[in-house]
């Protein structure tokens, strides 16, 4: 959800990644680096097939019991989407590794091809982007 934006996109790569993942290595105990790498993939696979083409959705809106909240929330949510859009694609993908909190460095460092001590600079130079760019959409 972080990387697209799009909660359907979203449903639709999560499941073609387990989908990959089971028919290939249903075996394999269980590998969340692998699962991220293959959903990782995924997501590059959509965006180059989405260069060419135009997509129309349409956007199913729900009756929240507390619309105010719910309103706070969604706003909180898009201002922090529109802060890692901002930020390079680099450093977003490590972020949001990081976020999900299930992986560790060096799985995390496996993932983006670099060594651990790099994953934690860039993770805290793009903590510290992040934050700026945030400050910065303060009204």
């Amino acid at each position: 959800m972080r990387m697209t934006g799009d909660l359907e996109l979203s449903s639709d790569l999560m499941q073609e990644s387990f989908t990959r993942y089971f028919e290939k290595y249903g075996r394999v105990p269980r590998n969340a680096a692998l699962l991220f790498t293959i959903a990782r993939n995924a997501l590059i696979d959509h965006a180059r097939k989405a260069r060419h083409e135009t997509y129309f959705r349409t956007i199913s809106q729900r009756n929240p019991v507390d619309q105010e909240r719910n309103v706070a929330v969604r706003a909180e949510y898009r201002r922090m989407l529109e802060g890692l859009g901002n930020l390079a694609p680099d450093d977003r993908d490590v972020l949001a590794l990081v976020a999900t909190g299930e992986l560790t460095y060096r799985e995390i460092a496996g993932i983006a091809g670099m060594s651990e001590s790099n994953v934690k600079v860039k993770v805290h130079r793009a903590r510290l982007k992040l934050r700026k760019i945030l400050e910065e959409q303060e009204p």
